[in-house]
């Protein structure tokens, strides 16, 4: 008969699948009494189990890599001050299953010295049986090493690590602690969460979150099914969701973030940014570089533009404050809403040129601050509705500030520069709030049931 493997649990995991996270970030000692907590829970709830353990070590010294492949089973990383490579594997199956002592033979490990460290290698082996067989092999490395991880179906787990990061599961959830090197982390199904990286990050899955801290070098995050969010990412940040939202903290050098139909949150963004979301909001608390957002269907806000600035939306309103910045010329911008209004707040002292269309003049206004002296003019269109135009200048002009819309009103009014400043800190703090709050209940979600928040 065809053996039946389920993906793998360890059997103090299990209640706690996908709540890895909370161990790999904060709470790692607390973790080891509740996964034993879970173990005995598991066992009541279950009906008597049989277990089997295998181990093995290998010398190493620091500044190598473990390379581990097996062919199923949760892995669990361990950090410590040794010269050697330490690894337990817990095996766990109904003892109601008819095959169950065949089933704990079946799966086999062992571990050699290799020309870059350490080799392990888990597999299932022998005649074909069925039934369920939960693997869990935790391994013991040096702290300044590096790890290349794969399993067939299983989460993978570590603490904090100096060297660089490689994780491959077909099924299951990656969790990292801080990482002092670069790092590939992808999960064909599962959430991946990782705290610090040193160097870049590659993040991708088929179908979860993805949460991370500190980037120092450039990030890929991808996710074919949910949220995005992120601390800092220092180089380029490529950042992109089939169907969730995107939450950026600070970017760098350069921004690209895209999802399908989510929400797309940056905070400070000091280099390029392009943006586009299906049918969501876009919110850039700080614009210093050029700036390309588009939207579909919602709202576009900028607190301080200090750059040239393209924004679109299909059905939603555009607000942006502009900065002045002491010498240096604005930059050019074009605002271009369908179906929605446009708000721009100019300082007293930023020297631009204002150029303003409604295409449906006759249902809707420019609504004008006194400081500025735009001309107000109606084109006659015989066969349709007029569209109004608005032009001026401020401070003897400057590059130009073009609105356009079909259906909304345009307002140019003049900035409030302590607002402005308030306004600016609110938003950075609410941010940073948001992606706290959102990281608490993810784990809390995955700590009590393990379903997705």
């Amino acid at each position: 008969m065809q053996m039946s493997v389920l993906p793998s649990r360890s059997p103090h995991l299990t209640l706690l699948q996908f709540s890895a996270l909370i161990a790999a970030i904060a709470f790692l000692p607390a973790a080891v009494s509740a996964r034993d907590n879970q173990h005995a829970k598991r066992r009541t709830d279950s009906g008597h189990r049989v277990t089997a353990e295998l181990q093995g070590s290998v010398a190493t010294h620091d500044g190598l890599r473990l390379h581990l492949v097996t062919d199923l089973g949760n892995v669990v990383i361990h950090t410590e001050n040794s010269g050697s490579v330490n690894y337990h594997v817990h095996l766990e199956t109904d003892a109601s299953q008819k095959d169950s002592k065949d089933l704990l033979k079946s799966f086999a490990i062992s571990g050699r010295e290799s020309s870059e460290g350490v080799y392990v290698h888990g597999q299932t082996f022998g005649k074909q049986v069925s039934g369920r067989l939960w693997v869990t092999i935790e391994v013991d490395v040096p702290r300044n090493y590096s790890l290349d991880i794969q399993t067939g179906g299983g989460n993978i787990e570590t603490e904090d690590i100096n060297g660089r990061v490689v994780f491959n599961t077909a099924g299951g959830n990656l969790i990292a602690g801080n990482i002092g090197g670069t790092s590939r982390l992808e999960t064909s199904g599962g959430h991946i969460s990782v705290k610090n990286v040193s160097g870049e990050l590659i993040a991708v899955t088929g179908g979860g979150h993805i949460t991370t801290g500190s980037v120092a070098g450039n990030g890929v995050l991808h996710t074919g099914g949910g949220h995005i969010r992120a601390g800092t990412i220092g180089g380029i940040a490529k950042l992109e969701t089939v169907g969730g939202n995107v939450t950026l903290q600070h970017a760098g050098t350069e921004l690209v973030a895209q999802t399908g139909g989510g929400q797309i949150e940056v905070g400070e963004a000091a280099g390029i940014v392009r943006a586009k979301t299906g049918g969501g909001g876009i919110r850039v608390v700080k614009v210093s570089g050029p700036t390309n957002l588009e939207t579909g269907g919602g709202s576009i806000y900028l607190t301080q533009v200090d750059g040239a600035v393209k924004a679109s939306t299909g059905a939603g309103a555009i607000t942006a404050w502009f900065v002045s910045p002491p010498n240096r010329q604005s930059q050019a911008c074009e605002l271009q809403s369908t179906d929605g209004d446009i708000v721009v707040y100019i300082p007293r002292q930023l020297p631009i040129t204002i150029d303003a269309r409604i295409q449906r003049g006759d249902e809707h206004r420019v609504i004008v601050d006194p400081a500025f002296a735009l001309r107000v003019s109606y084109d006659d269109n015989s066969n349709g509705p007029r569209s109004l135009r608005a032009e001026g200048s401020l401070n003897g002009g400057g590059e130009v500030l073009r609105l356009r819309t079909v259906e909304g009103n345009i307002r140019v009014a003049l900035s409030d520069t302590a607002k402005q400043g308030q306004i600016y800190k609110q938003q950075m703090e609410q941010l940073q709030q948001k992606l706290q709050t959102q990281m608490r209940i993810f784990e809390q979600s995955l700590s009590s049931d393990g379903s997705q928040p």
